[in-house]
């Protein structure tokens, strides 16, 4: 409930009085390790508080793949990674990451650790199965 009136009068404060009718529903992620925002978030929210970015992206790999609907995931970083003067790259895979179909449910997310030394870029991909299961298609040709 307080969350709710914060935002309200946040948004009346941002912008000008049309309607005052406004409707907002809240709902709880119950895995916030299968969404590619959150853990993008998570990534960057590490990187800031100068851990070091490999180990980072280890124990966030694996916390995404200890959730039972996760196929696959895939993170990558890019930027001055350890504060090095020359910019690199680094990505971790595990599981499956098809990034070439439209069946895939593949969660995608970017975000940016603001450092000191400059911006380090975040992407995330998890990767959830196929959107047409073949159970569906299966019992959908029966009828």
């Amino acid at each position: 409930m307080k969350l709710k009136s914060d935002i309200a009068n946040l948004l009346k404060r941002r912008t000008p009085p049309q309607g005052s009718d406004m409707k907002l529903d809240i709902e709880e992620i119950r895995s916030p390790e299968s969404n590619a925002a959150i853990v993008s978030q998570m990534v960057a929210e590490s990187l800031e508080k100068r851990l070091p970015f490999r180990r980072v992206l280890k124990q966030m790999v694996e916390k995404v793949m200890a959730n039972r609907d996760v196929k696959g995931v895939k993170i990558y970083l890019g930027g001055r990674l350890g504060g090095a003067d020359m910019a690199r790259t680094e990505e971790i895979k595990r599981g499956r990451i098809p990034l070439q179909t439209l069946r895939a449910d593949v969660d995608f997310a970017r975000e940016r650790a603001h450092m000191s030394y400059g911006d380090i870029g975040i992407k995330v991909w998890i990767y959830k199965g196929e959107i047409f299961d073949s159970a569906k298609l299966k019992s959908q040709n029966v009828k």
